[in-house]
């Protein structure tokens, strides 16, 4: 067939009384096109649209007759757990085992351990499943155009740069890919579509470009809406004029109407400027008596399986200490943050000199786990954060709609919330408990670039301090003073993280 041809036009969607988009109209090319919105925004339904899982309300689906679409969604399905890693690849080959073959070739050319592919798709790490089934569309199904759902999430960052080598390699693929992941965009896509309230604005270069040509069109439309406004007011005090002189003279009857004709023909054609909704993404910063925040020897970082990974002799964080945690895959870095999380215990003395954790006593302290895990889906917004300690309704109410959220949903269960909203969730309830210390394990893992961009500046702003697990190569840059590297079995301090992400 000819260039692979995929878009929408006047597309909206809505869940029940509930928009998630109107309006969206946009066509890919042959171009690897990035697709960013904010949390809530959706993207992932209007994925799900394109290859034809969901119904649009209104609009249609313009697509190429004959087109092969390749989609990988952002968690596996269900229905691939049970079997092998070889009998998910096998799914994307004809049936009667013709061209099984390919398969060992596809592990062997992408470098993927063969005995990865004998265990099963539900005992791999969030991380290798990704990559089998990004490996599976790319090159097994042969599509004609291929969407990936935020393709990064759960990959370290020797996986993130193999799966960029990977796309590499495929230049005359076609992709729309969704992801929050900065640097990964500007690596792998040349074009940009910001799908916001306003439709879907489309820029045929990468991202950082596209933003920053976006943002200024929205200020001289803002600028131009703010001068339209003040010709308004001002022709409205010549019109007031007018109609007094009238009860003189006729005339400035006539002259009063011709104003206010100009004054409708003003607001009939004003410039519509785009206002995103007001998000905030806050710390908390209780205040701490001493200026360190903990004090680790002796401490020995173990395997869920008690198998020792590295340890820590002497680690002191100071009040505003920032640190990264770098390490490859299974290196250990969450281990550590789950190890300083169990240690911490609010009611013992934390100076107990014979300690591996010893954390201040006037620390509070605050843990965001990637997986989210502990999230009740079925409770509503408010009731998870009304019943964080401490909380009063109003509060509760206030911290809600200055973080975006509606008054008709967040009497909705969590679990009709994006990932990415579910992650800006949590850090509002744990807002409430005024932590001075926090363990954040991912945090930017679901949160769109927005959020990315609060929570770099809410770190960078105050005397927050805290430990960080991040894949994320400009947050880690963004966000961290310091730098902890794990590496043959011994934690040790670097300058930047520059050599080691180079080294992934």
């Amino acid at each position: 067939m000819g260039a692979a041809v995929l878009g929408v036009e006047r597309a909206s969607f809505y869940y029940g009384a509930t928009r998630v988009f109107e309006g969206v109209s946009f066509a890919l090319d042959a171009a690897r096109t990035a697709l960013v919105g904010e949390n809530g925004a959706g993207k992932s339904t209007l994925l799900k649209c394109l290859t034809g899982e969901l119904e649009l309300n209104e609009g249609k689906v313009v697509r190429s007759r004959g087109l092969k679409l390749g989609y990988v969604p952002q968690e596996a399905p269900e229905s691939l757990l049970p079997l092998t890693a070889r009998e998910v690849l096998a799914r994307a080959l004809p049936e009667d085992g013709s061209e099984d073959w390919r398969i060992d070739v596809l592990l062997d050319e992408f470098e993927i351990p063969f005995e990865l592919a004998e265990r099963r798709f539900e005992a791999l790490s969030g991380g290798w499943r990704r990559l089998f089934m990004i490996a599976s569309a790319v090159r097994l199904a042969e599509p004609d155009l291929l969407i990936l759902d935020e393709p990064t999430n759960h990959l370290d960052l020797s996986n993130i740069n193999r799966l960029e080598r990977w796309l590499a390699a495929e230049r005359r693929l076609p992709m729309l890919i969704v992801s929050h992941d900065r640097a990964f965009l500007e690596r792998t896509t040349t074009r940009t579509i910001f799908l916001r309230s306003d439709g879907a604005h489309a820029f045929a270069v990468p991202f950082v470009q596209a933003r920053a040509e976006l943002m200024a069109r929205d200020a001289a439309e803002a600028a131009r809406r703010k001068l339209e406004a003040r010709e308004i007011a001002r022709l409205e005090q010549v019109a007031q004029r007018y109609r007094q002189w009238g009860v003189l003279n006729d005339k400035f009857h006539k002259r009063a109407k011709a104003t206010e004709k100009r004054i409708a023909r003003i607001e009939a054609e004003r410039t519509e400027a785009y206002a995103g909704r007001e998000r905030r993404l806050e710390l908390a910063e209780g205040e701490m008596d001493a200026k360190v925040a903990l004090r680790l020897a002796g401490l020995d970082v173990c395997a869920p399986d008690g198998r020792p990974l590295y340890r820590i002799d002497r680690l002191n964080v100071a009040v505003g200490d920032r640190i990264a945690l770098l390490g490859p895959n299974g290196a250990g870095k969450s281990m550590l943050l789950s190890a300083l999380a169990a240690a911490y215990d609010p009611d013992q003395s934390h100076y107990d000199g014979t300690a591996a954790v010893r954390f201040n006593p006037s620390i509070r302290l605050a843990v965001f786990d990637q997986g989210m895990r502990d999230l009740p889906l079925k409770t509503s917004l408010f009731d998870y954060v009304a019943r964080a300690e401490g909380a009063t309704t109003v509060q509760a109410n206030s911290l809600l709609a200055k973080a975006g959220f509606s008054h008709a949903r967040v009497k909705g269960p969590i679990g009709d919330l994006s990932h990415g909203e579910r992650a800006r969730l949590i850090f509002l309830r744990l807002k409430l408990a005024r932590p001075n210390l926090y363990l954040l394990d991912e945090p930017t893992n679901h949160l769109d670039i927005e959020g990315q961009e609060a929570l770099e500046a809410e770190l960078d702003e105050g005397e927050t301090t805290c430990l960080f697990v991040s894949h994320d190569r400009h947050f880690t840059r963004a966000a961290a003073n310091r730098f902890l590297e794990i590496r043959k079995g011994r934690l040790i301090e670097i300058e930047d993280p520059d050599a080691f992400f180079d080294a992934q």
